[in-house]
């Protein structure tokens, strides 16, 4: 197992979800309703499972890669954290919106934009930088935590919280502290 290539998978898994969603019969809220839970967890535990396992490891040892903005790893986890909060944001607005109205679909639109935008980034810095920098029994340990936290919160439940990027990139320990519920 390696973190880069359970993240790669995710996505493809989180690209194939919201496709469902955009194909589903749209009379049939009750089934766009379940998918959309199935969805949501995944997306908040893949979030909060990469703020806690893989950017803290990131930062120590990535060095910025492709096109990060500032061209700094710090950069790259600052817009990812960003781009959570975006999605989490977005999801939150489909939870409070009626399944199948203009709101909800708008809401599912912008959690796919964003999500397709944080995944693009993440697939041409994070991950690329990490698999230049950091071992591959590293890499392993860090997918064995991941898996082990998203299995876990899946099955008890999740409830998103956004996280300050800034303080994040300063201390991921200590922001994960303050943001726990």
């Amino acid at each position: 197992m390696d973190i880069t290539e359970i993240i790669l998978n995710q996505h493809d898994q989180q690209r194939r979800l919201f496709a469902q969603i955009e194909e589903w019969p749209k009379d049939d809220t009750e089934g766009l309703s379940a998918l959309w839970q199935r969805l949501a967890i995944f997306l908040e535990t893949h979030a909060e499972g990469e703020e806690r396992y893989f950017y803290p490891h990131l930062l120590k040892k990535g060095e910025g890669a492709a096109d990060a903005d500032d061209g700094t790893v710090q950069g790259e986890v600052e817009d990812a954290v960003k781009d959570h909060n975006k999605i989490r944001d977005a999801v939150r607005r489909a939870e409070e919106a009626t399944v199948g109205s203009d709101e909800w679909w708008q809401a599912v639109t912008d959690a796919d934009v964003a999500n397709s935008d944080h995944m693009g980034e993440e697939e041409r810095q994070d991950l690329r930088d990490f698999r230049a920098n950091a071992s591959l029994e590293q890499r392993h340990e860090i997918a064995v935590q991941f898996l082990r936290f998203e299995a876990l919160t899946a099955a008890r439940g999740i409830t998103p919280v956004d996280k300050d990027a800034d303080r994040y990139v300063d201390d991921p320990k200590e922001e994960l502290r303050r943001t726990e519920g």
